[in-house]
């Protein structure tokens, strides 16, 4: 049963202004901030992810942010059941909700449900791993691409645990877990969602993504990451294994210098946004807007679209 009001989302690519779109909104309406971004969820990760600060966090307030420590994994069933419980209690209280984040699969199982995934013999989801640790997860990578090329194009060559869990998909039901996904994506919505995406122009994108990253490493991702690793979060665990944390580790480890732990974040930066844009593109409760639209031009597109006449 879909949940008939309005639940409105400001989506879309990394180092696009969503953000500062989000507030702005929530300011025009009293709202506050339910965040959709698998990487604020970990405490004490800041810089990297891109976290409100303090005093953003003091002018709007955020839900779903420093909720779990970096060694811990959180998965897109436990974000649902978090992101219903903030979205009540923030109309409960008269305020209103607007998402916010470029987690698309976050945002499609709040929208659409949980993808149920096949149940995956243990023997064969250790065998998968053990093959992540022993050939690499850029070879495995190259394998998935071969029997699920939709699912390797939306998946991180360097995502372990997102590479193994589409192959073990694969080899357990012979089936592409992207076909699984894509039919699931066609249910019943759980909320009555209006979102907008946002989009630069690619030079651009690329432009922001180059700064924002060289920003990163000025402003302290590898402290933030050599603080995790002091308090024994694993070199590939959840947190550590974030774009941009794991070439800090790298750097750490004197494995990489500082230049080639820039380039690299700054290319992975690139591709999650290309995947993210692909994404947001097959969304139907989704319409792409210029970055730079006026504010009031955004509340106003939303709210049309919110009308009852309007749905359908």
């Amino acid at each position: 049963m879909t949940d008939q009001q309005p639940l409105w989302a400001v989506m879309g690519p990394t180092a696009t202004g969503k953000s500062a779109l989000a507030m702005a909104l929530c300011h025009k309406v009293g709202g506050e901030i339910i965040t959709v971004d698998s990487a604020q969820v970990f405490k004490g990760l800041d810089v990297g992810t891109a976290k409100p600060n303090a005093a953003e966090q003091a002018q709007v307030r955020h839900h779903l942010i420093d909720l779990i420590d970096p060694g811990t994994q959180w998965s897109a069933a436990d974000f649902v059941r978090a992101a219903d419980a903030a979205i009540k209690d923030v109309r409960a209280r008269g305020r209103v909700p607007i998402l916010c984040g470029g987690t698309g699969l976050w945002m499609r199982a709040l929208v659409r449900g949980i993808f149920e995934a096949p149940d995956i013999d243990p023997e064969l989801r250790q065998q998968i791993r053990d093959d992540l640790i022993k050939r690499g997860p850029e070879a495995v990578h190259a394998e998935l691409a071969l029997v699920d090329p939709e699912a390797a194009a939306r998946i991180e060559t360097r995502d372990p645990q997102r590479i193994g869990r589409a192959l073990e998909v694969y080899r357990q039901t012979g089936t592409p877990i992207s076909q699984l996904q894509a039919a699931h994506r066609f249910q019943e919505r759980r909320y009555n969602l209006i979102g907008v995406a946002l989009e630069w122009p690619r030079e651009v994108l690329w432009q922001r993504i180059e700064a924002r990253t060289a920003q990163m490493f000025e402003g302290g991702i590898v402290a933030e990451a050599e603080a995790a690793l002091a308090q024994g979060v694993a070199s590939d665990g959840p947190g550590l294994s974030i774009i941009g944390y794991r070439d800090a580790v790298q750097l750490l480890q004197g494995n990489i210098e500082a230049p080639e732990a820039l380039r690299r974040t700054t290319v992975a930066t690139r591709r999650y946004a290309k995947r993210q844009r692909n994404w947001f593109n097959h969304e139907p409760d989704i319409t792409w807007i210029d970055a730079q639209t006026p504010v009031q031009a955004v509340l106003d597109g939303l709210e049309a679209r919110s009308r009852p006449e309007s749905a359908g």
